[in-house]
């Protein structure tokens, strides 16, 4: 059964809203203030919330905002119900994240079909989450084993090697294999590790106490950890002298974990999709209260599809260049981002350049 909240001081409204829902066959619960509607919202988790403006304690726009910034509940369909009727209202509570705002009074038939066009909205909106979840379910199924296999065929393959035909081998063969296998070692780790961290973001992001604790760490000389890490990563990939870096230091909400982690990842996209010897310029800088890390490449880009399609486990044209990696490390980025409250935007130019960028906030 449909569960609607109702958060209306008014009593004589409130129990008219759930007679009339409780007739239609609704499952109504109601309070009479906002900070009541905030508690009751969180506890219920209900289909749709109804909702006036003017209240005592808690406003309707003070509830509205309480409830989108908590994941758990920042996707439940609210309609405003009030008596300012006025622009600058409608238009303060749109931007706020309301889905519908109807003046009271209204008529019975108003209210049902409001009800009725954001449950349908919500539930296409549900459908398509199902389908992107299936799709990264398949995605998973097919692409993990291949991704454990690939570094692991090589670890048995010339362990097997040295096992089988160490007395005949020389000490320059011998060491050439040792090489491989800590390579595809080192390769497996790596992955089996993104497939952890991806996990456990996933979790932190239903869970509004975990994204909190992870915004309260800090990072202070932003530049200089930006610095040693893509300078590391470049050495290790034989890339130094393509290495640019142009930052600006501040200080942010983040650890230096998390900080190194997002650099690893979109400086490892930028050496292996473009050729030794090309420039890839690192840059970060202040503007507006956002930090803006970027990341450019001359390699050979991505196509607007690809980029809205951006998903875990999704390796773009991989038949095509036959390029080792999951895919996982922009969607790892991408989720760090947002959960600190940022976001990653992509720029790119078929086989020209691609330019990666952060966005968080400084403060």
């Amino acid at each position: 059964m449909t569960k609607i909240l109702i958060i209306e001081d008014e009593q004589s409204i409130r129990e008219n809203i759930l007679e009339l829902l409780n007739e239609e066959n609704f499952e109504a619960i109601a309070v009479e203030n906002g900070s009541k509607g905030v508690q009751l919202a969180r506890e219920k988790k209900p289909d749709l919330i109804i909702c006036d403006v003017s209240m005592p304690e808690l406003d309707g726009y003070g509830v509205l905002q309480a409830l989108r910034s908590e994941p758990a509940t920042a996707m439940i369909p609210f309609i405003f119900l009030t008596a300012l009727a006025d622009k600058a209202n409608n238009r303060k509570g749109m931007e706020l994240g309301a889905d519908d705002y109807l003046t009271k009074p209204c008529r019975p038939v108003e209210l049902l079909n409001a009800i009725d066009t954001r449950l349908k909205k919500q539930a296409t909106i549900n459908q398509q989450q199902s389908q992107k979840l299936e799709e990264l379910r398949s995605s998973i199924t097919f692409s993990l084993p291949h991704e454990l296999r690939t570094p692991l065929n090589g670890i048995l393959g010339f362990s097997e090697l040295l096992l089988t035909e160490l007395d005949t081998l020389e000490p320059e063969e011998i060491k050439e294999m040792v090489e491989q296998i800590q390579t595809s070692g080192n390769r497996l780790y790596r992955l089996i590790q993104n497939f952890l961290l991806y996990a456990e973001l996933e979790l932190i992001a239903t869970n509004s106490e975990r994204i909190k604790a992870l915004r309260n760490y800090q990072t202070d000389h932003v530049d200089s950890v930006i610095s040693h890490q893509a300078t590391q990563q470049a050495q290790q990939a034989h890339r130094q002298a393509d290495l640019h870096l142009k930052l600006e230091d501040t200080q942010l909400n983040i650890s230096p974990i998390r900080l190194k982690k997002i650099v690893e990842e979109l400086l490892d996209n930028a050496c292996k999709f473009s050729v030794p010897g090309t420039r890839i310029n690192i840059v970060s800088q202040v503007v507006n209260n956002s930090f803006i890390l970027s990341v450019s490449d001359k390699g050979r880009g991505m196509k607007t599809e690809q980029i809205d399609s951006l998903g875990a486990y999704m390796q773009f044209e991989r038949k095509l260049y036959e390029q080792q990696g999951s895919g996982l490390g922009l969607i790892i980025v991408k989720r760090i981002a947002e959960l600190h409250g940022g976001s990653l935007t992509i720029e790119s130019i078929p086989d020209q350049q691609t330019t990666v960028k952060v966005i968080l906030p400084t403060n």
